[in-house]
């Protein structure tokens, strides 16, 4: 008899469409019925083969398949899966002590969660315990920390910064409207007319003025992401970061670091240290697991943290699988010297975007730490008018033709992310480089 994969992954394409009425899908982006991969190579249902410059959310540091991966699950397997979190386990144990030792000095506990949404809300909650008199947090102009009923009112996904509401309006009465939104150092397009080296001190003072004028009461804390993603890859100057904290101190503000795309990415494993910064609270996602569903907080040791009476329950927050999954993704990244790759690797696809720059004026801004990239595309480069929609959407679609699966970003979707596994070879960039280059000659030189 057939095993179960072999009948499910032998659906025909009519039996598919059949079964996909069967589907609710919310959000992202469409693509292709994905069936098998390795490495950072996926394959269709009609056998085609791409390179994946979207870790699938961002999720995949190893790639797909990786062998030691699924060894450790398999082992782990034959002990258990799941675990009430009530019940201590030799995985989360382990997982919280290698997270804390990597962490700046001061953050030592861990609390883990499932999604990064969550993880989100997790932070928030330890802020109100630590801040039982202020309810209001602050968020940043871009910032994207989730889709959740909280989450989303820290999103710009519930504004209507791309110039039209998106389906979160479905939800407005619901959704949590603690959150006060200021300036982020957006230095391609200063929102005050200034250069780089003044436009993030100048978000710093609007930080500082709203949390001392526009602001009914303390604010519980100040949540950022050290590089935007998917508000458009827009990295934090150190600067600015720097008199954030100094301003959270001021106002006794807790500093709440959303690392849920950052982690490893950038080619450290927090973005703490990459700016010198030490927040209150780090929170992780995405990638973190390797691809099993896991995400944490990471908290200061002068704060209180959760205490056994119902203040932070989640049925799968004791998931072994995806503690063993995380704890070999980190002995792999540290033994194979992961972080250094993601770090040549980046700077090389930036240097051959600025390259291709010289060819095609759309390439308006390239930002890069690490593997954390983002190409904001343009009309022309005198009056850096975003590029259309349409424009990034064929760019997308003409990759995929070609054999690379392109992420798009930004609330005017017009970055294009490449953002690969960090185990991405010399041999796999160039070779994408090269595809992005034949998509980009057929989108505007034909």
């Amino acid at each position: 008899m057939d095993s179960l994969l072999e009948r499910i992954y032998s659906t025909s394409a009519d039996q598919m469409e059949e079964f996909g009425r069967h589907v609710m899908v919310g959000g992202g982006t469409p693509g292709p019925c994905l069936v098998k991969g390795k490495g950072v190579r996926v394959t269709d249902s009609n056998g085609k083969s791409y390179i994946d410059c979207t870790s699938q959310s961002w999720a995949m540091y190893l790639g797909y398949a990786h062998d030691e991966i699924r060894q450790v699950v398999n082992e782990q397997m034959s002990y258990f899966s799941h675990i009430h979190q009530g019940f201590h386990t030799m995985p989360r144990y382990s997982l919280a002590q290698k997270l804390a030792s990597l962490a700046p000095k001061h953050l030592n506990r861990v609390s883990f969660t499932v999604g990064g949404g969550s993880a989100i809300e997790a932070a928030m909650k330890i802020a109100m315990k630590n801040k039982p008199e202020a309810k209001h947090f602050i968020t940043l102009w871009d910032a994207y920390h989730g889709s959740t009923l909280t989450t989303a009112g820290a999103s710009w996904t519930a504004t209507q910064a791309s110039g039209q509401f998106t389906g979160v309006k479905h939800f407005m009465h619901n959704i949590n409207s603690n959150f006060i939104r200021v300036p982020n150092p957006y230095c391609y397009r200063c929102h005050f007319g200034h250069n780089p080296e003044t436009c993030a001190q100048q978000c710093a003072d609007m930080l500082r003025k709203t949390m001392e004028m526009g602001v009914n009461g303390p604010v519980a804390g100040v949540i950022i992401e050290p590089i935007q993603a998917s508000g458009g890859q827009i990295p934090c100057p150190k600067s600015y970061l720097q008199k954030v904290r100094e301003i959270c101190d001021e106002f006794g503000a807790l500093l709440i670091f959303d690392e849920i795309q950052t982690y490893c990415r950038i080619g450290e494993f927090y973005a703490a240290d990459y700016y010198g910064v030490e927040p209150d609270i780090i929170v992780l996602g995405k990638a973190l697991g390797a691809g099993f569903p896991i995400a944490a907080i990471i908290i200061h040791d002068r704060l209180q943290g959760f205490e056994m009476h119902a203040e932070e329950l989640h049925t799968f927050a004791n998931n072994s699988v995806s503690q063993v999954a995380a704890l070999k993704q980190i002995e792999i990244i540290e033994r194979d010297n992961i972080l250094d790759n993601t770090r040549k690797m980046g700077a090389y696809i930036a240097e051959s975007a600025r390259a291709m720059s010289k060819r095609f004026e759309q390439i308006g801004d390239i930002r890069q730490i690490g593997l954390h990239i983002g190409l904001e595309m343009i009309e022309d480069a005198d009056t850096k008018r975003p590029l259309s929609l349409e424009k990034a959407v064929q760019i997308r679609n003409v990759g995929l033709e070609k054999g690379i699966i392109l992420g798009t970003g930004g609330y005017r979707k017009n970055l294009l992310k490449i953002k690969p596994p960090l185990v991405v070879k010399q041999e796999e960039v160039d070779e994408l480089l090269n595809i992005f280059e034949a998509t980009l000659e057929q989108v505007f030189h034909k």
